[in-house]
């Protein structure tokens, strides 16, 4: 079992899960939009993060 393979996929569909919420919220004209900003960089910085594990992590048997 490889954890940090598996700590990377959670991170990018946590990632995923951010950027679709606050783009949703910003195509819908939120009220808060500092809030959906925040949610749109933390969204981003786990993407980026969790795509960066993925790749990284050599699959050993």
């Amino acid at each position: 079992m490889n954890v940090k393979r598996t700590f990377g996929t959670i991170l990018t569909i946590l990632g995923i899960i951010g950027l679709i919420y606050a783009g949703y919220g910003f195509v819908n004209h939120s009220q808060n939009d500092r809030g959906l900003l925040v949610y749109g960089i933390i969204g981003l910085i786990f993407f980026v993060s969790g795509i960066g594990l993925v790749k990284n992590t050599k699959d050993e048997s």
